[in-house]
């Protein structure tokens, strides 16, 4: 850099000699105090250079590390374990601890964000993966989609395991996750292991398991149950007897009308956990206040979508009419939030909660729901005008304890055949 200003300082030297001829054709010399006063400003100039260089430098080098970390996390976003993702796993996390506070900022990439290992999520040592060998002889495999939310993980999911656990103490409950890119997460992140499918129907087989009860946590009879039977499937020659019991909400049924028992159990549950949440002593009281429920839900174009229609007319059937069922992905297609907003309004409620109808509080919960973004369900219902409060709560189906005896009913109709 030295050298830089030195040329510099030669160049403007000669440019100040050349601009002291003026008309004349002799070259006059620079007298001694613009020597001096042209020096200051190279010098200046160069240390204005030299900051520059060093800050753009940085700058870059700074970003090039943060995009090293992204690409890592975009490497283990995927669904499909291989040989190599324990070890990405461990170099995306390595990679991400060695950045700075300012570096781990600027991670972005397709799926990468400051949030994958940033967010606190809660404690991962509260909750048990339930991967132990020396099983037995009975099984029950407890299968969810599963959540990088570790508090969502450890009361909701962990919940249902628990209450299944202490329901059938002759049966070792093991747990299964069918979210491959949620695996990688907790395991990078927590360096928490939970078996996929095939990790944990193997290792049934490596325990000698004879007698194998799959219990979804899953909502419906739709695509991740359609996933989960494949797997099982491919598994059932190898145990002695294999069943899965029945999802949450039992069978699908033909059309919106079409409702049972499990939907009328779910339903009577998760709205008297609500009203209690809010303060009220009955859901009539919260009616004459004005309070709607919303109970946002997935979505999925599979033909179990349907559920989400009975689950609206099993909540009139009961009387509920200040309830109401939403779709994060908006199918069926009156379930999406403009919809949903333009029915509570219609029907005259100025309050709205807001609650997950989805077995663990995670990302949809946090963001699509409760989030502060434009496009979360608490954001537009508020940006539509037409309500005095928005209130939020944050909390899975999976820690409700008549939830949790809906599951245990479920698995004890196929343990107890």
């Amino acid at each position: 850099m030295k050298k830089t200003a030195a040329i510099l300082l030669a160049c403007i030297l000669t440019c100040a000699t050349l601009t002291g001829c003026g008309e004349s054709d002799e070259l006059t010399p620079p007298t001694l105090d613009e020597v001096e006063e042209v020096k200051e400003n190279v010098e200046e100039t160069a240390e204005e250079v030299v900051e520059a260089v060093e800050g753009a430098t940085e700058e870059v080098s700074d970003q090039e590390k943060a995009d090293e970390v992204a690409a890592l996390i975009d490497a283990i976003y995927v669904q499909e374990r291989t040989e190599e993702t324990d070890a990405q796993c461990a170099a995306a996390k390595a990679g991400w601890d060695a950045l700075t506070d300012e570096q781990k900022e600027m991670v972005e990439g397709e799926f990468a964000d400051p949030d994958y290992f940033g967010r606190d999520t809660g404690d991962a040592s509260k909750d048990d993966p339930r991967n132990a060998d020396d099983i037995g002889e009975n099984e029950l495999l407890v299968v969810s989609f599963g959540t990088s939310f570790n508090e969502s993980r450890a009361n909701d999911i962990a919940g249902i395991e628990k209450a299944l656990e202490d329901a059938y103490p002759d049966w070792s409950v093991r747990r299964a996750f069918t979210a491959q890119i949620i695996i990688n997460h907790v395991q990078a992140r927590d360096g928490e292991k939970i078996d996929n499918m095939d990790q944990a129907l193997q290792r049934a087989v490596d325990n000698g398991v004879k007698n194998l009860v799959v219990q979804p946590t899953h909502l419906m009879h739709g695509a991740e149950y359609d996933e989960l039977k494949e797997a099982v499937d491919s598994y059932a020659d190898k145990f002695e007897k294999v069943v899965i019991a029945e999802p949450l909400l039992g069978e699908v049924g033909k059309d919106a009308k079409e409702i049972n028992a499990d939907k009328k159990a779910v339903a009577e549950a998760v709205v008297a956990e609500a009203v209690k949440t809010a303060g009220y002593d009955s859901l009539d009281k919260a009616d004459q206040d004005g309070v709607a429920f919303v109970f946002m839900g997935h979505g999925t174009s599979h033909t179990a979508a349907v559920s989400y229609s009975q689950m609206q007319t099993q909540m009139e059937e009961l009387g509920y009419k200040n309830v109401f069922i939403g779709t994060v992905e908006g199918e069926p297609e009156d379930t999406e939030c403009s919809a949903v907003i333009d029915k509570v309004s219609a029907a005259g409620y100025k309050k709205v909660i807001l609650r997950p109808l989805m077995v663990v509080a995670g990302d949809h919960a946090n963001n699509d729901m409760a989030g502060d973004e434009d496009d979360s369900w608490k954001s537009m219902f508020a940006a539509s005008n037409k309500f005095d409060s928005i209130d939020t709560q944050i909390e899975g189906l999976g820690r409700i304890e008549a939830i949790q005896k809906q599951y245990v009913e479920h698995a004890g109709a196929v343990i107890n055949k």
